[in-house]
């Protein structure tokens, strides 16, 4: 199924939620795409905000800009995106965890900064020998080896999913596996072994992974591993759009005070963009983003009639 809207905001977080609010209310049509449990103020406090005056929780505060954006026509979908492209005719494709296809003018990129690590042993000395963060990146140094992917969501479901077709073996190590019926089907119809209510204890190698040792102390043999905790990250889904990153740190997307990235019609807001990490700065960046992606999404709108 294909769905069409002015607005595609990737995460529903404060700086996502904001942007959504503002966006709608200029009659844009908005869609926000994610699950409100991966922000990172889902299990924070706050305190420190302008004219809050006692200590609320996260999660109330994301229930309430959630209940604020749908009051307002905002679409909310509670699921991941595994892939976006530009089509010819300018507008973004952008396929969900659903296998269903979003079509926009225009995209902003609230999905907060990754912290995808595992923190077990051999993890930080094998990086790049063996250890990834990015099947999308990776998944040709390791054709015909066996390989594992670890991770709940969506990333690690599509990741092993796309990598059946280079490697010899796929092992998925999940605790707690949460995706879509449609993913949890495509799993359960492939050769990958599924590795349920299990985590990894250590990556075990010298000059490259040789193995993972599971919590409950069995070994499995593989030549990588890839870690895909969550959703794909905001970095990794517009590479393939060519977005330029701060230079220093080349960690961040780089915009401009219009939250603009270097791509036309692709916009950033929060976390993605830089510290502080604070609800204030997301909150701000997401107004301005939505304000200027319906913008370019009505002018765009308006050359293709």
């Amino acid at each position: 199924m294909e769905m069409d809207f002015d607005v595609a905001i990737l995460g529903s977080g404060p700086a996502g939620l904001q942007a959504a609010v503002h966006a709608v209310r200029t009659k844009a049509k908005v869609a926000v795409l994610g699950r409100m449990q991966s922000s990172s103020l889902f299990k924070a406090h706050i305190e420190n905000y302008c004219c809050m005056n006692s200590t609320v929780s996260g999660e109330q505060i994301l229930n309430e800009g959630r209940n604020q954006a749908k009051k307002f026509g905002a679409v909310i979908l509670d699921q991941d995106v595994l892939a976006m492209e530009r089509d010819p005719d300018g507008r973004f494709r952008i396929r969900l965890e659903s296998d269903d296809t979003l079509l926009s003018w225009s995209v902003i990129l609230a999905m907060g900064v990754s912290r995808n690590r595992l923190n077990v042993p051999g993890e930080k000395e094998l990086i790049g020998k063996g250890v990834s963060y990015c099947v999308d990146c990776d998944a040709n140094f390791f054709r015909k080896q066996p390989v594992a992917v670890v991770g709940n969501g969506s990333a690690a479901a599509s990741g092993a999913l796309t990598l059946l077709l280079t490697a010899s073996e796929i092992h998925l190590i999940c605790d707690n596996l949460e995706v879509s019926e449609n993913l949890r089907y495509q799993l359960e119809c492939s050769s990958a072994h599924v590795h349920s209510g299990r985590t990894v204890k250590s990556i075990l190698g010298e000059t490259g992974v040789e193995a993972v040792m599971l919590d409950n102390g069995e070994k499995i043999e593989v030549s990588g591993i890839f870690i895909e905790l969550g959703a794909k990250g905001a970095i990794e889904l517009a590479s393939i759009l060519g977005v330029a990153l701060d230079p220093e740190t080349m960690r961040y997307v780089a915009v401009n005070r219009l939250q603009e990235t270097n791509v036309p019609g692709l916009y950033a807001a929060g976390d993605i963009c830089g510290p502080p990490w604070q609800m204030a700065k997301a909150v701000g960046e997401g107004c301005v983003a939505g304000l200027e992606a319906a913008s370019y999404a009505r002018r765009e709108r308006s050359k293709a009639r």
